[in-house]
């Protein structure tokens, strides 16, 4: 079961159009083809997405799930949205919430073992492992952990274990940095019946909307509730600022995430497009391109989506352009991330500027790190000079814009 609803509201107008883990990522891919292919790659091949928040983008990229060999007579993807019934149906409120309303569907399937995903990080996991060490504890619940830094302990659920590994206690982002470094990744692995039976012992005095708030504490005291170390790479990319940075650490051999990694394919719905162009003025150093990108100016350190157009003396630096952007002649992005279908003038600098820690004026707690993001379908006029964490909402034209240079921190 795949958590896929979420408005992911930190990545600001990166998902105003689409569902968090249907945004881009990696150039081809999409945030929610990372746990997909975990799915399948770990021979799980029942899976259910459950979407709600602007689910369009989503659906059409999973479709019947032939990519990840999901289009299966028996098993394969179901896509379940939020619906209004006789006795149940509502919007979702949470994330046991979601699976509340869809308890047919695992009795339908007569599960033993229910695996309850999150759709929108950035993670290798081999599911099996996980599910032998839960059958190993005899556990009623399995909580797959890793250790974060001391200092990031109040951005995550931190869970204390004594020496068997079952946990004995849950703290939702403690202030107290006396709680341990074990973060709760948003990965369970339930015992069906188990599952089945808590969730409808909810009632509306003590809901069970949110594993990590409600289920997950509530099971400490009476049920056999373990953890999972896992020491590989996990990032959750919630944040302009993270998405942007682990994008480009791509990049990095060291990176610690192997996206050629033949035994751990990570599937997508993939185009058909022609292959990369590259020009005999471009300059391409350190970047991932991806299929019908054309290359006539220069590319450094940047991740390039399928069918980006860099004009003559163009120049992208530090920057993440999704598909079918139009970089014009002599412009340039540097420290940007540019949504599909954007179209930059000829000359215009995007991301200029040393003033980095100037935040924008309407969303600082979002864009404060020196980003500037474009929306998608945004048409940005030639000829002007644009700061630094400045927000160009989707859908801008050119007449939108004020004459003129845009200082950082502005919003179009």
């Amino acid at each position: 079961m795949i958590m896929a609803g979420g408005e992911g509201t930190r990545l600001s107008v990166l998902s105003e159009k689409r569902a968090k883990p249907s945004v881009p990522f990696a150039g081809k891919y999409r945030i929610i083809d990372y746990t997909l292919s975990n799915c399948v790659n770990s021979g799980i091949f029942d899976v259910a997405v459950l979407t709600q928040y602007r689910p369009h983008s989503l659906n059409e990229h999973i479709g019947i799930g032939k990519p990840w060999d999901l289009d299966r007579a028996r098993g394969g993807v179901r896509l379940l949205q939020p619906y209004i019934g006789r006795d149940i149906g509502d919007w979702y409120r949470g994330t046991s919430d979601a699976i509340y309303q869809n308890l047919n569907y695992i009795r339908e399937h007569r599960a033993d073992i229910v695996v309850v995903l999150s759709g929108d990080h950035i993670y290798k996991m081999d599911y099996t492992r996980m599910i032998e060490a839960h059958q190993q504890y005899r556990a009623d619940v399995t909580v797959a952990v890793r250790d974060v830094p001391v200092e990031q302990t109040d951005r995550f659920g931190i869970m204390t274990t004594d020496e068997s590994s079952r946990i004995v206690e849950f703290s939702e982002k403690p202030k107290a940095r006396d709680k341990g470094t074990l973060a709760n990744m948003g990965v369970y692995v339930f015992n069906a019946e188990m599952l089945i039976q808590r969730l409808e012992e909810g009632s509306e005095e003590e809901p069970r909307i949110d594993f990590g708030k409600h289920v997950i504490p509530a099971m400490i005291p009476r049920d056999r509730v373990y953890a999972y170390r896992f020491d590989g790479y996990w990032v959750d990319v919630g944040t302009v600022q993270a998405y942007w940075e682990t994008s480009l650490e791509l990049l990095n051999p060291g990176s610690g995430f192997d996206l050629f990694d033949p035994n751990w394919i990570i599937f997508t719905r993939s185009e058909e497009r022609p292959p990369v162009k590259v020009g005999p003025q471009a300059k391409i150093d350190r970047a991932m391109t991806c299929n019908g990108c054309v290359i006539r100016g220069t590319v450094e350190n940047s991740v390039l989506s399928p069918g980006v157009y860099v004009s003559p003396g163009a120049l992208v630096r530090d920057s993440v352009v999704m598909n079918d952007t139009w970089i014009g002649p002599g412009a340039v992005l540097d420290h940007v991330v540019v949504d599909k279908q954007v179209v930059v003038g000829a000359g215009t600098i995007l991301g200029c500027g040393d003033d980095f820690d100037t935040p924008n004026k309407t969303q600082p707690d979002k864009l404060a790190a020196g980003i500037t993001v474009g929306g998608k379908s945004a048409h940005i006029p030639p000829g002007i000079r644009i700061g630094r964490n400045v927000l160009i909402n989707a859908d801008c034209d050119t007449e939108d814009f004020p004459p003129g240079d845009v200082p950082s921190g502005e919003t179009i």
